[in-house]
């Protein structure tokens, strides 16, 4: 088949965390082209190389992509069905490695837990649970509570039984396949995140784009 003829089908993500300094067209997107050789061509097609000195963070919009496939294959049709522009992220692995890393994931992991701890003691304490479960065992009882009892005992195991659900996790096990609503809000959030960055960088003239 000849280039000419061929057409290359282009699906870019709209954000791709990256290893390697090098970027290649197959790390931003999914491909697909009837000639093997053409598509063999395209998918090592160097984009950017981050340098020590620049910001880990690029944008590559996909008129650059598609100038650069179509120099490697001139007469390609080049059929975009993806994002306009692509967030690329570089992360050194090697820098990530280590004990600082494993004290950042304790000291995360002891402020979420003290921090959801002293929320919720805070919340119980602003409606006065106590009050209310001293009325509704007075209401039913007849009498004052001497303490703690099948109330108290009875909401704490629905609260623990309640966040599990929630979080749809049991250690590292999801109960069902549906994700969570955070799951929902953090895909939302990452996304508007992505938007964001990339509408930035294209004002900011900052995007790796066709001249």
């Amino acid at each position: 088949m000849s280039t000419s003829s061929a057409t290359i089908y282009l699906n870019a993500e709209q954000n791709v965390e990256m290893q390697s300094a090098d970027v290649y067209v197959k790390d931003i997107a999914k491909l697909t082209c009837s000639d093997n050789s053409i598509l063999a061509k395209v998918k090592a097609i160097k984009l950017h190389r981050f340098k020590e000195d620049e910001p880990k963070r690029q944008v590559i919009s996909l008129l650059k992509v598609i100038e650069e496939i179509e120099k490697v294959c001139p007469g390609v049709d080049v059929q975009s069905i993806g994002e306009s522009a692509v967030m690329v992220e570089y992360i050194n692995v090697d820098r990530h490695k280590g004990p600082v890393q494993t004290i950042k994931l304790i000291f995360v992991a002891l402020v979420s837990f003290f921090g959801t701890s002293f929320t919720i003691m805070a919340f119980h304490n602003d409606i006065g649970i106590n009050d209310v479960f001293t009325q509704i065992y007075k209401m039913v009882m007849g009498k004052q509570g001497d303490g703690y009892g099948i109330l108290e005992l009875a909401y704490s195991l629905g609260l623990a039984i309640g966040i599990i659900v929630f979080f749809n996790h049991i250690g590292g096990r999801r109960i069902t396949k549906d994700p969570t609503p955070i799951e929902v809000e953090m895909r939302i959030y990452e996304q508007d995140v992505n938007k964001a960055l990339i509408e930035t960088a294209d004002r900011e003239g900052k995007t790796i784009d066709v001249h």
